[in-house]
């Protein structure tokens, strides 16, 4: 009956349309949890927050707790699950609906490049090789674009607008599609890649439409990006661990250091909520209270002899007292 349960469950989050990486962790956390709530249709609030106080004072083999992310994941995994066992008419009334959804507070990015040390792994691909100008293509988009490893590995020949200089990310995270700008040296390598070398790859599958493609004419793995990266960064003297997501925290970090829209910086990030783009602004160091004071039109004016004053001499009390004695 279990196994039923967690299998619709599964097939309702694909319905969903929630990435494989998702399903697989909700499922887990789930399967868990009934190991020791038992009878779905028996499982009561109670039982739910004995299983969440259960999860707080858990150790594991090296003595550490769970981290606040982790516990945050498996709640949400149970409030999903009977959100989904509500909807399907298995139980009639949620458990956990009134069960509060941990949010565990979001660290800095760790690792953020610079302007110099992004500059010195985009040089370190071979130009005069076929996969060194592809990879420097790859490296260009990341960098320019923001975009995710699933993204980049997704796209096709028909989403790099080379004209326009725009790229789009179909289906990225959330299932959603969206339109991302193209800078111009991303651009000028895309364009090499795509006129001079992808043709040499895809010479035996012409029918292939992934963008980037490896020597074999098959779409690049995105194993083989990440070790790329790995190995152009080392090349380059980087310390820092550097991956594709590196490259998205340097991007949005630089944009919104640069004064770019918050909103905007969003919207090409491809997040839903706000709140998850506004830690570029910590990241940043923007003062908020200075840019308050750069942008706002009543700061921008002048001070001058014609403002007006408040006059508070003129200012008299409703009634007067005549008597000088202590009110």
């Amino acid at each position: 009956m279990e196994n039923e349960i967690l299998f619709k469950f599964r097939e309702h989050l694909k319905v969903l349309g929630r990435s494989s990486a998702t399903i697989e962790a909700y499922g887990e956390h789930v399967k868990s949890f009934l190991e020791t709530s038992g009878d779905v249709k028996k499982v009561t609030r109670k039982k739910i927050e004995d299983y969440i106080v259960s999860l707080s004072e858990h150790r594991m083999k090296d003595g550490s707790p769970y981290r606040p992310s982790t516990i945050a994941l498996k709640v949400r995994s149970i409030k999903r699950f009977f959100e989904f066992l509500e909807h399907a008419n298995v139980v009639f009334i949620n458990p956990a609906e009134l069960i509060p959804e941990p949010h565990p507070p979001k660290g800095l990015p760790k690792e953020i490049l610079s302007r110099e040390e992004a500059l010195k792994i985009l040089d370190q691909p071979n130009l005069s090789t076929l996969t060194g100008i592809r990879d420097r293509a790859i490296l260009e988009v990341l960098y320019s674009t923001g975009i995710r490893l699933n993204e980049l590995s997704s796209l096709t020949i028909h989403d790099a607008d080379l004209t326009g200089a725009m790229l789009r990310v179909n289906m990225g995270k959330g299932k959603k599609d969206r339109v991302v700008p193209l800078g111009k040296h991303a651009v000028r390598f895309l364009r090499e890649y795509v006129t001079k070398v992808r043709p040499h790859f895809t010479r035996k599958n012409k029918t292939e439409r992934r963008l980037f493609m490896d020597t074999y004419g098959k779409p690049l793995s995105k194993q083989m990006v990440s070790i790329g990266i790995r190995s152009y960064a080392k090349a380059a003297g980087m310390e820092k661990k550097v991956s594709a997501h590196t490259f998205r925290h340097t991007f949005a970090t630089e944009l919104v250091k640069n004064g770019a829209d918050i909103t905007a910086v969003q919207k090409m990030l491809g997040h839903s909520d706000l709140g998850v783009t506004q830690v570029y602004l910590r990241l940043a160091g923007v003062d908020v209270k200075s840019a308050h004071k750069k942008s706002h039109p009543r700061e921008k004016e002048k001070d001058g002899s014609s403002s007006v004053k408040p006059q508070m001499e003129r200012i008299r009390p409703k009634y007067e007292h005549k008597s000088s004695e202590p009110r």
